[in-house]
């Protein structure tokens, strides 16, 4: 009993301070849930949703079943009789992997030309800065407009390189700014000396200082990203039109505000309650991981 009780202590003196860790960082559960079902859904889409998201049922579209009519529809369906809860599930597969893949694409690239522009200066600073200011001063939902319209028009693809082609520009603007303090310090100084090549420099000492940055804006660009994905299904010139994506669901909803209000109200309502918890996710994230934000708290 007493060596049950020994071994005992240590885990439950663990658990102790593993949870009072926990509280320590202040999590903020609620958006924390909200993205975690949100990735549930992505993740799991085709065993969560109860129907095919674009399986017609032309009998309950004449019925026109709202929500919390019946239990088949909980959400209700749509005018083609399509289910609305199994439209949000896959909606937010669409959002996740547009997000994911044109922030991963766009942090790549902004990632490299702010480290490159931060580190190297001179001529390569001014060409990428001023780039980096004529696409941000540039209105974002016209330029990505402008770049589906070049691409030819809706799809998936032509949408992740109209987001990349965006978002870009902040990444390599907060990390040049990390960039221009990182590269006076001691250690990159002493790799100077020893003769490192620059480009190893910048894989080797600049690079993983910069890599909290990174995540922060990943972090806070999500929600917007989401948004604008969402924008653009709904003027048309994101995703095709009938796939189930948010944007496309408030678009096809427009025309029956008053007596369809669901077909509307509920993918706006994921957009809206995804990008804020997105939003809350990224302050504390920005908060926790930067050590200037730790000190002043």
């Amino acid at each position: 009993m007493a060596a049950q009780i020994k071994t005992a202590s240590p885990i439950r003196i663990g658990v102790i301070e593993g949870l009072s860790k926990l509280r320590a960082l202040r999590v903020p559960w609620i958006p924390a849930a909200i993205l975690t079902l949100l990735a549930v859904c992505a993740v799991f889409a085709p065993l969560i949703a109860p129907y095919d998201p674009q399986q017609p049922d032309v009998l309950k579209g004449v019925q026109r079943i709202g929500p919390f009519t019946n239990s088949e529809n909980p959400l209700g369906v749509d005018l083609l009789g399509r289910d609305i809860l199994s439209r949000l599930i896959y909606g937010a597969r669409i959002s996740a992997f547009i997000s994911l893949i044109s922030l991963g694409c766009g942090a790549v690239v902004g990632t490299a030309l702010g480290i490159a522009s931060g580190y190297i200066g001179g001529k390569t600073d001014i060409l990428v800065m001023r780039l980096c200011d004529a696409i941000m001063g540039f209105p974002t939902i016209l330029l990505a407009l402008i770049i589906v319209a070049i691409q030819g028009g809706a799809g998936v693809q032509n949408v992740v390189i109209a987001i990349m082609a965006t978002v870009w520009a902040r990444f390599a603007r907060q990390i040049r700014g990390e960039v221009l303090s990182i590269k006076e310090r001691d250690f990159i100084t002493l790799a100077v000396v020893a003769g490192v090549p620059s480009h190893v420099i910048m894989w080797r000492h600049v690079f993983p200082n910069v890599v909290n940055t990174v995540l922060i804006v990943i972090s806070l660009l999500v929600g917007q990203t989401i948004l604008l994905e969402a924008s653009l299904s709904f003027l048309g010139v994101g995703v095709p039109p009938g796939e189930p994506a948010w944007g496309i669901m408030v678009s096809e909803g427009r025309n029956n505000l008053l007596d369809l209000w669901w077909l509307s109200l509920l993918p706006g309502l994921a957009i809206t309650v995804v990008v804020m918890a997105m939003n809350f996710f990224g302050d504390w994230l920005r908060d926790t991981l930067d050590p200037r934000l730790r000190r002043t708290r």
